[in-house]
Parts: C-alpha cells; sequence; structure tokens
C-alpha cells in the first residue's frame, strides 16, 4: 500500500495531451470549413450561383464547428480556474496533520503512532513492524480483533531485542487471523504533517513531514 503518485500524474498529463490534441484538430476543421466555403462562393459560377438551401446549410454547418471550437476554449478555460481553486485549496493543509490510507507511518523522538481497520472479526491480530527495505524488527501480539472501526496502534520504538531504533519512515503489516486461520484483509492508516505544497506542470502535490510526496486525493482527514 505504498504512496506513489506518479500514476495520478501521468493520468493527468496523458488527458491534458488529448484534450490538446482534439482543440487543434478542431480548429483546424474550423479553418479549412471556413477556408472551402469563402473559395466555393467566390469561384461559383454567376448564372447558376449556389443553390440558397445548400448554401444555408453549409452556413449551418459552418456555426456548429465555430461553437464546438468556443465551447472547447471555455472548458479549458473552467479546467484551468478548477484547477487553480484546488491548488489553493491543498495550499491550507500546510502545517496540517493529516490521515493517509498508508502502510507507512514515521517515529518521531521515539514514539510511533497510526491506526488498523479489519474487513472482518479476527480470532487473533498482530503488528509486523518492518525497515523500509522489508527487515523486520518488531511484532506487537495480542491487539484488538475488533472489525468495522479504526484501532490505534503505538510503537516505542524499540527492536525485538528491546534497543530503540532511530527516528525514521518505517512500513507495518497487520496479520489478522479468524479461528480457522484464514487471514483477515485490513487498511492502515497513519497520521502525519504536511510541511509544503508543490506545484507542477500536471497539477501540485502535498510533500510530508518525512519528505515523501503525494496527492491530495490520498488524504482522507485534516486535523490540528
Amino acid at each position: 500500500m505504498s504512496i506513489s503518485p506518479t500514476s495520478t500524474n501521468a493520468a493527468s498529463a496523458a488527458t491534458d495531451n488529448t484534450a490538446n490534441t482534439a482543440q487543434s484538430k478542431l480548429s483546424a476543421d474550423y479553418n479549412s470549413f471556413l477556408q472551402l466555403l469563402t473559395a466555393q462562393i467566390r469561384n461559383q459560377d454567376p448564372l447558376q450561383p449556389m443553390d440558397s438551401t445548400q448554401f444555408v446549410s453549409q452556413l449551418a454547418q459552418l456555426s456548429q464547428v465555430e461553437q464546438s471550437v468556443q465551447t472547447n476554449t471555455n472548458l479549458k478555460t473552467i479546467d484551468a480556474k478548477l484547477s487553480a481553486l484546488g491548488g489553493m485549496s491543498d495550499v491550507a493543509l500546510m502545517g496540517k496533520t493529516v490521515t493517509l490510507a498508508s502502510d507507512r507511518f514515521e517515529l518521531r523522538n521515539g514514539e510511533a503512532s497510526t491506526s488498523y481497520e479489519l474487513a472482518a472479526p479476527a480470532d487473533k491480530v498482530t503488528a509486523i513492524i518492518k525497515t523500509a527495505d522489508g527487515t523486520e524488527l518488531r511484532r506487537i501480539n495480542g491487539l484488538s480483533t475488533r472489525s468495522g472501526e479504526k484501532i490505534a496502534l503505538t510503537w516505542d520504538g524499540r527492536d525485538s531485542a528491546g534497543l530503540p531504533v532511530p527516528d525514521d519512515t518505517f512500513r507495518i503489516e497487520i496479520d489478522a487471523r479468524d479461528a480457522d486461520g484464514n487471514p483477515i484483509s485490513y487498511d492502515t492508516y497513519p497520521s502525519t504533517r504536511v510541511d509544503q505544497v508543490r506545484f507542477t506542470g500536471q497539477g501540485q502535490s502535498l510533500v510530508l513531514r518525512n519528505g515523501e510526496e503525494i496527492p491530495s486525493s490520498l488524504v482522507l482527514a485534516v486535523s490540528g
């Protein structure tokens, strides 16, 4: 459940490129249609002028293309304004504590906390704390087996030998089993502070206290 904004940013960039391509093609079609109609009128036979019904029909088509071009322009303007508003709301998150859906959580000053939620009641629950590269540090047994609610979980920053570990960002896994030993799915929800909002060509992202960069869409709750 690691956090990565790469796919989100790539999807946003692809959408923008598609929209720009469509807008360019529509504008080109409009200009071509206008040039063709102008040439047709200029070169028509004075003794056999264009049928009025046909001319009105072509003018109607021209009007429809022109309206489509203008509509696309207006939509791009609206989208830009909405993106700007989204960026301003992200700025309001600076300095705030946010809750995320992630398996990563921080140890600061020898203390760490997160929460977990089980998809179904369990018979036994154990938390497994690992380093970022997957090395197991500690197991915490006898945790709450309730489901359907977020259960707070704290860690004193010590490994299985009782030795303190340096402050860092760690991973947490929940080993939840029912009475038959079958695994139960879960989610974990750490909280951390937003230190910075970063604006890029693809939008904006949040820089967390530990330096991790995420899209604001991953924020589930805000406090303080």
